[in-house]
């Protein structure tokens, strides 16, 4: 059987520590720009805001804007959504969740940019060290 392609390379990467990440990535934006942008656009996805810590959540939280994370939230899991709004104040998560029912229906385009958006925030979050995207299958931290 042939082995090989984007997804077990995306796998490699995403057990690789972010210093090895780093390294191989821009390696391979030298070579191939486009290939990295797709790599990087399947290392996090945003169902896995799951994964995140929530003070790494709030810090995201501030760099996305309401309707924007209303569009974002339009059909996500309920994993997903029960993240975000439970690292929400009561108002905002009001306010949110009133702004997710005012939309109505949302075109699939514009949910994925919405998501594309968070997922960018999260990246240069992760890039600037201010949060640790924890990969499934990781050890834990022990306080």
């Amino acid at each position: 059987a042939a082995v090989g392609g984007l997804q077990p390379l995306v796998e490699i990467i995403n057990r690789a520590d972010p210093t090895t990440e780093k390294a191989i990535l821009e390696g391979l934006e030298a070579r191939d720009h486009a290939l990295a942008e797709e790599v990087r656009s399947r290392m996090f996805v945003f169902s896995d805001i799951t994964l995140l810590e929530d003070r790494a959540i709030q810090l995201v939280l501030r760099g996305v804007e309401m309707s924007s994370l209303a569009v974002a939230l339009k059909g996500a899991v309920e994993e997903a959504k029960e993240k975000i709004l439970s690292n929400l104040s009561e108002r905002a998560r009001e306010n949110l969740v009133e702004e997710m029912d005012l939309l109505g229906p949302v075109r699939l385009s514009m949910v994925e940019d919405a998501r594309s958006a968070v997922v960018q925030v999260i990246r240069k979050l992760e890039e600037s060290g201010q949060i640790v995207i924890r990969r499934e299958g990781e050890d834990e931290y022990v306080a």
